[in-house]
């Protein structure tokens, strides 16, 4: 059985990211349902919101499903105890150091996954005892390694590195990439652009539809002097770029990004001075539909290009 559906008592090696504004219990629960790994993403909310998404989505599915945490996140005990009241089984840790609540979590029965982005904090994840890796190439939306490593290159080196299982991230939106992660070594994908535009996704509709009119190109690392985030371009964009270009400090960006940008951009709708966190794939998606058809789609995409390869070997081998 494959190592992470067994890890997460699974159908499909398909995990939906914890993307901030944008995954809420609706969009959790309908990748549960579906065969997947539903994750709520707390880094948008306060633990009172997150304790409700969590109530709600154990209303609508009995299948498994997570919770992505930011390990940096201001409330992060009330955050944990909010998990652990409500009985959570799984959390995706990110931004921080793992072995700070890794252990804390697996004494209460939490099957932890830390997300990385290079070797180092790979093995010090693997150190802290967590069951199971996100390595997220420079591809991924939102928030990204300063090494800007793809993932074509970073999930062989962890794969190499570490001996736990290994989810690949950042550019993986079709069955064609899903196999392309397997070949290079992982157990399973994470999906994050592409159940953004899900209709059960919470971004707003403005920024759905942007990221369905997105085109190669479109996105660009930026804020590298913070911490490194993919943006899709837009007026708040274009200004970080031209202050960066101008050598900018980190205070002149904290002022230009000031407060809730992302909110604004992502759940609210400002399309042109909000934030707008999204991954290089966005050039490929071309609709918005239920996240249940985006998960079958992509895992017939991956079973057809599974039996082209098998084809291509037979002829190979002749």
């Amino acid at each position: 059985m494959n190592p992470i559906c067994k890890l997460f008592n699974i159908k499909y090696p398909i995990i939906q990211a914890g993307m901030v504004w944008c995954s809420g219990w609706r969009l959790a629960s309908a990748v549960s349902n579906a065969g997947g790994l539903g994750i709520i993403g707390a880094g948008s909310m306060y633990p009172d919101v997150l304790r409700t998404h969590i109530q709600k989505c154990k209303l609508v599915t009995h299948l498994p499903f997570g919770v992505n945490i930011p390990l940096l996140y201001p409330n992060i005990q009330e955050i944990i105890d909010v998990v652990i009241e409500e009985k959570v089984k799984i959390v995706f840790s990110s931004a921080g150091n793992p072995a700070t609540w890794t252990s804390f979590l697996k004494e209460k029965g939490i099957t932890v996954v830390h997300v990385i982005a290079n070797t180092k904090f790979a093995l010090k994840a693997q150190e802290a005892g967590v069951d199971a890796i996100v390595a997220e190439g420079f591809e991924a939306g939102g928030h990204n390694g300063r090494e800007e490593t793809t993932t074509m290159c970073l999930i062989p080196m962890i794969r190499d590195a570490v001996k736990i299982p290994v989810i690949a991230a950042g550019g993986i939106g079709s069955g064609k990439a899903m196999l392309a992660a397997f070949a290079l070594g992982a157990d399973a994908v994470q999906v994050g652009s592409a159940f953004a535009v899900a209709e059960e996704s919470s971004a707003h509709p403005a920024f759905k539809d942007k990221i369905i009119a997105a085109a190669e190109g479109d996105t660009k690392l930026a804020m590298k002097k913070l911490v490194p985030v993919r943006l899709l371009k837009n007026e708040f964009a274009d200004a970080i770029s031209i202050a960066e270009a101008e050598g900018a400090d980190r205070g002149r960006l904290m002022e230009l990004l000031g407060r809730a940008r992302a909110k604004a951009g992502m759940f609210e709708g400002d399309m042109g001075n909000g934030e707008l966190e999204i991954g290089q794939v966005s050039a490929m998606l071309n609709e918005i539909k239920p996240a249940k058809e985006i998960l079958e789609e992509i895992w017939s995409g991956f079973r057809s290009e599974l039996q082209r390869f098998n084809t291509l070997q037979s002829e190979l081998d002749l």
